[in-house]
């Protein structure tokens, strides 16, 4: 669900929620109101026709009481006696016989008088007195009891109303999804134009954090607290921008100061060694001198390196050459090394062209190889192999030596940073080369990474952009 940890989406599907609810709801009061409109006019035409039906009786001639005449009674079905029961013809009209309009008679005990239209199994209603409705599947009745005993029940087909009212559930159903899906439209451009000034924010924060710290955040589109938000971070930004500016000259000056003194230390401890008579606790204190000093030189270069590359003052002079003729020098110079350790460098070269500093990516090969070299088993095998992918030139590194812990692997390419005893310090490494190389890869608008090979070793792909 990565979608909907997104604020758009989120914003989306809220919005959506509480429209659909309303819509519904209304749909729904919409059709319960016309629903109830249109049995309401039916109970009503019923209650006339029973009101009919009533007058059209004759009441039954009893004996009369002493104080009071008896209750009126419905007149009995036509029998000895000869009572008239109204035929379907005095009652109703051409369209109440459309309409399957009928009624049905009881008198006490008598048997039930029912018109012709009158549909199979019509019970006797049980309340008393009052005038009631009842629904039986497609048929709508209403009753009344004029007298104890008697029932007089009017009812009719509402088969055609229940058709009319599906097809007016099924139009509201669709015309509230089409309502619905067109103000989702409009909520998905409605979020994204409000959202907008936030995804700027953060593509100018994501470029930021690839380095490129002279970026700014557009505020025009940004007038409300979002403008506020944006200034507050071309304010941090600048300032930032300030730090790192300061820091990287300060690296580039002091690395650039150092190179004299430590030259001037090189140079004395090589001159002390090169003298005759020198005793053999003499020479092994000028020859730690010489290490600790050239060690110190290379950490000035790489520094000075870096702090030009972080200062911009690097930029890459871009030429068009072929990566697998700068693979090859660059590794028939680091042959002998290997031979140290009786590692066999093996290449599996292609013919690729790149555009970039040729120079810069002869450090980037300089850097990986011997980091191979330092790392790999000894007496092991490093593969080089070089391809066109997808439209990009690509280098690989491969080697055999134990590898990197999971937990070290995000970090190898920090400065400083050496992962114990895979990564040991004990070849005078200082941390600084695979920065090095991940900075100049990224100047070129190129990926490095890294990855554990499956039969043990590491594995470091380089890609950079082709002509």
């Amino acid at each position: 669900m990565k979608a909907f940890r997104s604020l758009r989406w989120r914003l989306q599907f809220w919005y959506g929620a509480l429209f659909a609810i309303a819509l519904g709801g209304l749909g729904f009061a919409a059709y319960q109101v016309e629903r109830r409109a249109a049995q309401a006019r039916i109970d009503e035409e019923l209650q006339r026709k029973v009101i009919e039906l009533l007058g059209s009786l004759r009441p039954a001639q009893g004996p009369p009481g002493r104080d009071q005449p008896p209750p009126p009674r419905l007149r009995p079905p036509p029998g000895p006696e000869g009572a008239r029961v109204p035929s379907e013809s005095d009652l109703f009209e051409e369209g109440d016989r459309v309409r399957s309009m009928y009624f049905v008679l009881w008198h006490r005990d008598a048997p039930r008088f029912a018109s012709s239209l009158a549909p199979a199994g019509i019970v006797r209603p049980e309340s008393e007195g009052a005038v009631g409705v009842r629904q039986r599947g497609v048929w709508r009745e209403v009753f009344v009891h004029p007298a104890p005993g008697d029932c007089v029940l009017v009812g009719r087909s509402v088969e055609h109303e229940l058709a009319e009212w599906r097809r007016l559930g099924l139009l509201i159903a669709a015309s509230s999804s089409g309502v619905f899906a067109v103000a989702l439209l409009c909520g998905w451009g409605l979020a994204g134009r409000v959202l907008r000034p936030i995804q700027n924010i953060g593509a100018t924060a994501a470029k930021i954090s690839t380095g490129n710290l002279a970026q700014r955040i557009d505020t025009r589109d940004a007038d409300s607290e979002l403008g506020e938000l944006a200034a507050v971070l071309n304010a941090t930004f600048a300032r930032l921008e300030t730090s790192f500016a300061q820091q990287a000259r300060f690296t580039a000056d002091a690395a650039h100061e150092l190179r004299t003194p430590v030259s001037v230390i090189l140079m004395h401890a090589q001159a002390a060694l090169s003298a005759p008579g020198l005793g053999e606790e003499h020479r092994e204190a000028f020859g730690a001198c010489e290490r600790a000093a050239q060690r110190m030189r290379r950490l000035t270069e790489s520094l000075l390196q870096l702090a030009r590359l972080d200062a911009g003052q690097a930029a890459p002079r871009r030429a068009v050459f072929d990566l697998a003729s700068r693979v090859t020098e660059v590794v028939a110079g680091l042959r002998p090394l290997a031979e140290r350790r009786r590692i066999a460098i093996h290449v599996e070269l292609a013919p690729t062209k790149c555009l970039a500093d040729a120079e810069q990516i002869d450090c980037v090969i300089t850097n990986l190889v011997t980091n191979a070299i330092h790392h790999g088993r000894e007496a092991g095998e490093i593969h080089v192999v070089t391809r066109r992918e997808h439209g990009h030139s690509t280098l690989t590194v491969n080697d055999d030596g134990p590898g990197i812990a999971p937990e070290h692997l995000p970090h190898v390419f920090k400065r400083f940073y050496r992962v114990d005893h895979a990564r040991s310090s004990g070849a005078g490494n200082m941390g600084l080369g695979l920065a090095i190389a991940k900075a100049i890869v990224d100047a070129h608008n190129g990926t490095m990474e890294v990855e554990n090979r499956p039969g043990g070793g590491t594995r470091f792909m380089v890609t950079l952009p082709e002509t």
